[in-house]
């Protein structure tokens, strides 16, 4: 079983997402023996953003075959301006692939990614969990990109109010890691 763990905060070794998504890998390998694991950190090795000519190059067949090959993929994703990352939108540009991670038929679209389990660590610096705020666009636009190549289920394990203070930040950690321990890891893939 390969899982492919990606990171795309540009905080580093202070990010809370870096944190959430290693936690969760780790809580992975402890429960399978023998996980293969593939890492990007889209800050250090930044995708370049989408362009026609881009869509032919080695670099993004590679970035498309690394995810059509794991069987569970792992994103640190922090909410910057009430969005994702300009890095992981652009790997996302570089797997959201017709013919090959969705099709359109005669019923509208198809996912064909579906098979896949996909763990989402978002780290926020407000507070968006009651619904109430509009402008949380991070883990709408992911469930929104997930679905449509077929990722009906994604799981997120999320840590708001972040930058809110110290106290904060360390309560929002804290019960994030907490979602983590209860991640189950049996999972077989399509």
């Amino acid at each position: 079983m390969h899982l492919l763990h990606l990171d795309s905060s540009i905080q580093g070794d202070s990010s809370v997402s870096r944190i959430l998504s290693a936690a969760i890998v780790e809580q992975l390998r402890r429960s399978h023996s023998g996980l293969e694991l593939s890492y990007r950190d889209l800050c250090a090795q930044p995708l370049p953003h989408l362009t026609l000519p881009g869509f032919a190059t080695p670099e993004a067949t590679a970035t498309l075959d690394a995810f059509l090959a794991a069987d569970i993929v792992v994103i640190g994703a922090a909410m910057y301006n009430f969005g994702i990352p300009t890095q992981l939108k652009s790997w996302f540009d570089h797997i959201l692939i017709a013919g090959k991670t969705f099709r359109y038929g005669e019923n509208g679209v198809e996912g064909l990614a579906g098979g896949k389990r996909v763990l989402v660590a978002l780290a926020r610096g407000g507070h968006y969990a009651d619904g109430s705020a509009a402008s949380e666009h991070a883990e709408t636009h992911l469930r929104a990109m997930l679905g449509f190549i077929g990722i009906a289920q994604p799981e997120f394990v999320i840590a708001e109010g972040v930058a809110y203070g110290p106290e904060q930040r360390e309560m929002a950690i804290a019960s994030a890691l907490d979602q983590v321990a209860a991640i189950q890891g049996d999972f077989a893939p399509a």
